[in-house]
């Protein structure tokens, strides 16, 4: 029989790239960097299937190219704002993605992120090395107490609760805010949750951490008006998607003392360029889209694209389909 041929746009772990070559004729990019989009048009040409990274636009454009013949597109990744969901569903085209196996893991970053910031460590590492700690002092990078804090979480999903786990380990009174959870959700009386409206939880939380997706109402949620709600001292963490967060109103709230702190897995655009003002400030921590990077998780994840896709080649339901209703 012969295999199916498949576009894999950048190299994954291989406890799921093996499996892709095992059952497929793949053509995988190597390359650090993500193909560009004539790259992608290119190489999807007659394809039965792709494995995409959040990098990567899939949309109509893409699946023209492709050509009738495709049948899965495969995301690596939970979210899945880069594929044109509906154009996919109208073509019959089942989407995965890997839900799940990567919440705990984003939990632990978000946390370390929000400690981070609270405690300057990423400016006492920039103080030592650069020579400048010369002795103990009762002023030195006084940060925010972490215990007995309020935190507010935007989002109260899979993560957001994984992160309202962790905080009653430091006694933290936990705020939430998601218009999709019951403020009797068990979950959160469980940890001890409490539903409130945006404006209560921005006002009253001196964390706000972000595990929202991307959608229409949710891009540059955290603008001017949001941040000029919050505390002097607040500390904003976001580990769920850049463009949630308005770029220029951080910088402002950052640089004339509206909020304390930022802590960012995620940025618009992504990445930085070089020259972004938020490179400028002290107030601030930026890592590289690092929420799932735990050698478990990623191979996790990997696999779980890996089958996503085999079982779409072979016309089978994905076991993680996030548009269900092409098998109706």
């Amino acid at each position: 029989m012969t295999k199916p041929r498949v576009f894999v746009t950048r190299a994954i772990p291989e406890r799921g790239l093996a499996l892709v070559r095992d059952f497929c004729v793949a053509d995988v990019w190597t390359d650090e960097l993500p193909p560009p989009r004539e790259m992608v048009l290119e190489r999807v040409k007659g394809v039965d299937g792709i494995l995409a990274l959040l990098t990567d636009a899939m949309d109509s454009t893409v699946m023209d190219a492709a050509g009738s013949q495709l049948q899965v597109i495969s995301n690596y990744a939970v979210g899945f704002d880069n594929v044109d969901v509906t154009e996919a569903t109208r073509r019959g085209i089942p989407v995965g993605n890997t839900p799940g196996v990567l919440t705990d893991t984003t939990a632990d970053l978000a946390f370390a992120l929000l400690m981070a910031a609270a405690r300057r460590v990423v400016e006492g590492d920039k103080f030592t090395r650069a020579g400048r700690w010369k002795t103990w002092s009762p002023t030195l990078l006084l940060g925010q107490d972490v215990f007995g804090a309020t935190l507010g979480l935007i989002g109260f999903g899979r993560i957001g609760r994984a992160v309202a786990r962790r905080a009653r380990g430091f006694d933290m009174r936990v705020l939430y805010c998601d218009p999709f959870v019951a403020a009797a959700d068990p979950c959160a009386a469980e940890v001890g949750a409490q539903a409130v409206d945006l404006d209560t939880l921005l006002r009253e939380s001196d964390f706000v951490s972000l595990h929202t997706p991307l959608n229409a109402e949710t891009h540059h949620l955290i603008g001017s008006d949001a941040m000029v709600k919050m505390k002097p001292t607040a500390v904003l963490v976001n580990t769920s998607r850049g463009p949630v967060v308005d770029p220029d109103a951080l910088y402002t709230a950052l640089k004339e003392g509206q909020i304390g702190y930022a802590a960012l897995d995620v940025t618009e655009p992504e990445p930085l360029p070089p020259d972004s003002p938020l490179l400028t400030l002290e107030n601030i921590v930026i890592v590289p889209h690092i929420a799932s990077a735990s050698v478990a998780t990623r191979g996790r994840m990997a696999q779980m694209a890996a089958e996503n896709l085999i079982a779409g080649l072979k016309g089978e339901r994905l076991p993680h389909c996030v548009n269900p209703e092409v098998y109706g």
